[in-house]
Protein backbone atom coordinates (compact mmCIF):
# COMPACT_ATOMS: atom_id res chain seq x y z
CA UNK A 1 0.00 0.00 0.00
CA UNK A 2 1.49 3.41 -1.26
CA UNK A 3 0.92 6.01 1.95
CA UNK A 4 0.17 9.40 0.13
CA UNK A 5 0.18 13.27 2.42
CA UNK A 6 -1.56 15.70 -0.12
CA UNK A 7 -0.30 18.96 1.23
CA UNK A 8 -2.58 21.98 0.33
CA UNK A 9 -2.10 25.86 1.99
CA UNK A 10 -5.99 25.65 1.60
CA UNK A 11 -6.15 29.85 1.72
CA UNK A 12 -7.57 30.74 -2.10
CA UNK A 13 -10.44 28.35 -0.91
CA UNK A 14 -10.94 29.53 2.41
CA UNK A 15 -11.01 33.40 1.57
CA UNK A 16 -12.41 33.42 -2.18
CA UNK A 17 -15.81 32.42 -2.78
CA UNK A 18 -15.21 31.33 -6.81
CA UNK A 19 -12.54 29.19 -5.96
CA UNK A 20 -14.39 27.58 -3.14
CA UNK A 21 -17.33 26.65 -5.81
CA UNK A 22 -14.59 25.15 -8.25
CA UNK A 23 -12.88 23.38 -5.02
CA UNK A 24 -15.26 23.03 -2.29
CA UNK A 25 -13.32 20.62 -0.41
CA UNK A 26 -10.05 22.43 -0.72
CA UNK A 27 -7.61 21.21 -4.07
CA UNK A 28 -6.09 18.62 -1.18
CA UNK A 29 -9.89 17.12 -0.59
CA UNK A 30 -10.64 16.86 -4.46
CA UNK A 31 -6.87 15.05 -5.48
CA UNK A 32 -7.18 13.45 -2.11
CA UNK A 33 -10.67 11.63 -3.82
CA UNK A 34 -9.47 10.84 -6.92
CA UNK A 35 -6.16 8.54 -5.39
CA UNK A 36 -8.34 7.22 -2.73
CA UNK A 37 -10.17 5.53 -5.35
CA UNK A 38 -7.12 3.24 -5.99
CA UNK A 39 -6.58 0.09 -4.39
CA UNK A 40 -2.85 0.60 -3.78
CA UNK A 41 -3.02 3.96 -2.26
CA UNK A 42 -4.48 5.98 1.54
CA UNK A 43 -4.03 8.91 1.24
CA UNK A 44 -4.06 11.45 4.31
CA UNK A 45 -4.15 15.56 4.20
CA UNK A 46 -2.21 18.23 5.94
CA UNK A 47 -2.72 21.70 5.67
CA UNK A 48 -0.94 25.15 6.43
CA UNK A 49 -3.24 25.78 9.25
CA UNK A 50 -3.16 22.38 10.85
CA UNK A 51 -0.48 22.33 14.07
CA UNK A 52 3.16 22.42 12.59
CA UNK A 53 1.61 22.96 9.28
CA UNK A 54 0.58 19.63 9.39
CA UNK A 55 3.85 17.86 9.17
CA UNK A 56 5.72 15.94 11.88
CA UNK A 57 8.65 13.61 12.19
CA UNK A 58 5.70 10.77 12.56
CA UNK A 59 3.73 11.94 9.32
CA UNK A 60 6.78 12.05 7.61
CA UNK A 61 8.32 8.91 8.53
CA UNK A 62 4.44 7.23 7.41
CA UNK A 63 4.27 8.74 4.26
CA UNK A 64 5.66 7.20 0.72
CA UNK A 65 4.45 9.99 -0.96
CA UNK A 66 3.81 13.64 -0.44
CA UNK A 67 1.95 16.01 -2.92
CA UNK A 68 2.38 19.60 -2.44
CA UNK A 69 0.45 22.33 -3.51
CA UNK A 70 1.24 26.16 -2.38
CA UNK A 71 0.61 29.55 -3.75
CA UNK A 72 0.65 33.24 -1.69
CA UNK A 73 1.56 31.41 1.51
CA UNK A 74 4.68 29.58 0.47
CA UNK A 75 6.75 32.13 3.44
CA UNK A 76 4.69 30.80 5.85
CA UNK A 77 5.77 27.55 6.16
CA UNK A 78 8.80 27.81 8.56
CA UNK A 79 12.14 27.21 7.81
CA UNK A 80 12.50 23.94 10.24
CA UNK A 81 9.51 22.85 8.39
CA UNK A 82 10.69 22.45 4.46
CA UNK A 83 14.12 21.70 5.55
CA UNK A 84 12.42 18.64 7.54
CA UNK A 85 10.49 17.40 4.07
CA UNK A 86 13.76 18.02 1.99
CA UNK A 87 15.17 15.83 4.90
CA UNK A 88 12.72 13.45 4.51
CA UNK A 89 13.14 13.13 0.42
CA UNK A 90 16.62 12.58 0.80
CA UNK A 91 16.29 10.19 3.06
CA UNK A 92 14.22 8.12 0.27
CA UNK A 93 10.76 10.03 0.34
CA UNK A 94 8.98 11.06 -3.12
CA UNK A 95 7.30 13.98 -3.29
CA UNK A 96 5.27 15.76 -6.45
CA UNK A 97 5.15 19.56 -6.88
CA UNK A 98 2.02 20.92 -8.59
CA UNK A 99 1.71 23.93 -10.44
CA UNK A 100 3.16 27.03 -8.19
CA UNK A 101 4.59 24.87 -5.70
CA UNK A 102 7.86 25.39 -8.00
CA UNK A 103 8.25 28.66 -5.07
CA UNK A 104 7.70 26.52 -2.14
CA UNK A 105 10.43 26.33 -0.06
CA UNK A 106 10.87 22.28 -0.10
CA UNK A 107 10.81 22.53 -3.94
CA UNK A 108 13.92 25.77 -4.07
CA UNK A 109 15.44 24.19 -1.80
CA UNK A 110 15.89 20.54 -3.45
CA UNK A 111 16.32 22.40 -6.55
CA UNK A 112 18.98 24.81 -5.37
CA UNK A 113 18.21 27.75 -7.46
CA UNK A 114 15.48 30.51 -8.13
CA UNK A 115 12.98 28.45 -9.54
CA UNK A 116 11.72 31.72 -11.15
CA UNK A 117 9.40 31.50 -14.20
CA UNK A 118 7.43 33.81 -16.02
CA UNK A 119 3.22 33.83 -16.12
CA UNK A 120 0.00 35.49 -16.85
CA UNK A 121 -3.46 34.68 -16.31
CA UNK A 122 -5.49 35.62 -19.62
CA UNK A 123 -7.66 32.11 -19.86
CA UNK A 124 -5.05 30.48 -22.16
CA UNK A 125 -5.84 27.32 -23.71
CA UNK A 126 -2.87 24.29 -22.28
CA UNK A 127 -1.95 21.74 -25.11
CA UNK A 128 0.24 19.50 -23.28
CA UNK A 129 2.80 17.35 -25.29
CA UNK A 130 3.84 13.92 -24.15
CA UNK A 131 7.65 13.35 -25.28
CA UNK A 132 8.00 9.75 -23.78
CA UNK A 133 4.86 7.67 -23.55
CA UNK A 134 6.74 4.69 -22.35
CA UNK A 135 7.75 6.60 -19.12
CA UNK A 136 5.41 4.98 -16.32
CA UNK A 137 4.49 8.63 -15.39
CA UNK A 138 3.10 8.86 -18.63
CA UNK A 139 0.99 5.44 -18.64
CA UNK A 140 -3.03 5.22 -20.25
CA UNK A 141 -2.01 9.12 -21.53
CA UNK A 142 -3.21 8.58 -25.67
CA UNK A 143 -2.00 10.44 -28.50
CA UNK A 144 0.33 12.80 -29.07
CA UNK A 145 -0.80 15.80 -26.70
CA UNK A 146 -4.32 16.18 -24.29
CA UNK A 147 -5.80 19.98 -23.70
CA UNK A 148 -6.50 21.98 -21.08
CA UNK A 149 -9.25 24.19 -22.02
CA UNK A 150 -7.93 27.12 -19.94
CA UNK A 151 -4.72 27.25 -17.62
CA UNK A 152 -2.91 29.93 -15.84
CA UNK A 153 0.17 30.39 -18.40
CA UNK A 154 3.73 29.66 -17.25
CA UNK A 155 6.73 30.47 -19.45
CA UNK A 156 10.55 29.75 -19.93
CA UNK A 157 12.82 30.74 -19.06
CA UNK A 158 12.38 28.29 -15.54
CA UNK A 159 14.80 28.61 -13.15
CA UNK A 160 15.82 25.03 -12.20
CA UNK A 161 18.46 22.42 -13.10
CA UNK A 162 17.81 20.61 -16.44
CA UNK A 163 15.20 17.52 -15.44
CA UNK A 164 16.69 14.32 -14.94
CA UNK A 165 14.12 13.45 -17.81
CA UNK A 166 11.25 15.65 -19.30
CA UNK A 167 7.71 14.28 -20.11
CA UNK A 168 5.57 17.03 -21.48
CA UNK A 169 6.15 20.40 -22.75
CA UNK A 170 3.06 22.53 -22.43
CA UNK A 171 2.31 25.21 -25.03
CA UNK A 172 0.00 28.10 -24.48
CA UNK A 173 -1.93 29.71 -27.56
CA UNK A 174 -0.67 33.42 -26.30
CA UNK A 175 2.55 31.78 -27.69
CA UNK A 176 4.32 30.63 -25.01
CA UNK A 177 5.96 27.22 -23.74
CA UNK A 178 6.80 25.50 -20.42
CA UNK A 179 8.80 22.70 -19.34
CA UNK A 180 5.41 21.32 -17.71
CA UNK A 181 6.69 17.74 -16.66
CA UNK A 182 10.06 17.25 -14.97
CA UNK A 183 11.65 14.42 -13.02
CA UNK A 184 14.42 14.36 -10.42
CA UNK A 185 16.21 12.43 -8.29
CA UNK A 186 17.70 13.56 -5.72
CA UNK A 187 19.43 10.84 -3.20
CA UNK A 188 17.34 8.73 -2.79
CA UNK A 189 14.18 10.63 -3.04
CA UNK A 190 12.26 10.88 -6.39
CA UNK A 191 10.43 14.17 -7.51
CA UNK A 192 7.87 15.06 -10.27
CA UNK A 193 7.12 18.62 -10.73
CA UNK A 194 3.93 18.88 -12.42
CA UNK A 195 2.89 22.48 -13.88
CA UNK A 196 -1.43 22.31 -14.85
CA UNK A 197 -3.04 23.12 -11.61
CA UNK A 198 -3.66 27.06 -11.07
CA UNK A 199 -6.84 27.02 -8.32
CA UNK A 200 -9.02 29.14 -10.86
CA UNK A 201 -9.53 26.88 -13.21
CA UNK A 202 -11.01 22.46 -12.37
CA UNK A 203 -7.85 20.96 -13.94
CA UNK A 204 -7.63 18.80 -11.07
CA UNK A 205 -11.10 16.94 -12.24
CA UNK A 206 -9.55 16.51 -15.83
CA UNK A 207 -9.17 12.92 -16.75
CA UNK A 208 -5.35 12.88 -17.63
CA UNK A 209 -4.24 15.23 -14.89
CA UNK A 210 -5.32 12.50 -12.37
CA UNK A 211 -3.89 9.56 -14.72
CA UNK A 212 -0.75 11.81 -14.36
CA UNK A 213 -0.53 12.42 -10.69
CA UNK A 214 -1.51 8.87 -9.85
CA UNK A 215 0.73 7.83 -12.11
CA UNK A 216 3.36 9.60 -10.63
CA UNK A 217 2.57 8.37 -7.17
CA UNK A 218 3.46 5.23 -8.17
CA UNK A 219 7.10 5.90 -9.92
CA UNK A 220 7.83 8.17 -6.73
CA UNK A 221 6.63 5.70 -3.95
CA UNK A 222 10.74 4.81 -2.79
CA UNK A 223 12.72 1.53 -3.56
CA UNK A 224 14.67 2.14 -0.69
CA UNK A 225 14.91 4.41 2.50
CA UNK A 226 17.88 5.25 4.77
CA UNK A 227 17.02 5.77 8.50
CA UNK A 228 19.21 9.24 8.91
CA UNK A 229 21.53 11.17 6.79
CA UNK A 230 24.61 11.24 7.57
CA UNK A 231 28.48 11.14 6.84
CA UNK A 232 29.95 8.04 8.91
CA UNK A 233 33.15 6.77 9.32
CA UNK A 234 34.03 3.18 8.22
CA UNK A 235 36.28 0.22 8.91
CA UNK A 236 38.37 -1.41 6.84
CA UNK A 237 36.81 -4.34 5.08
CA UNK A 238 39.78 -6.39 4.94
CA UNK A 239 42.86 -6.55 7.43
CA UNK A 240 46.09 -5.37 5.76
Amino acid sequence: MIRVTVWNEYWHEKSEEKIAKVYPKGIHGAIADFLGKNEDITVRTATLDDENCGITDELLENTDVMIWWGHLKHGDVPDEIAIKVKEAVLRGMGIIFLHSAHHSKPFKLLMGTTCNLGWRESDDKERLWILDHNHPIMKGIEGRYFELEAEETYTEPFGIPDPDKLLLIGWYNGGEVFRSGCCYHRENGKIFYFQPGHESYPTFYNENVQKIITNAVRWACPDYRIDKLECPWVARIEEK
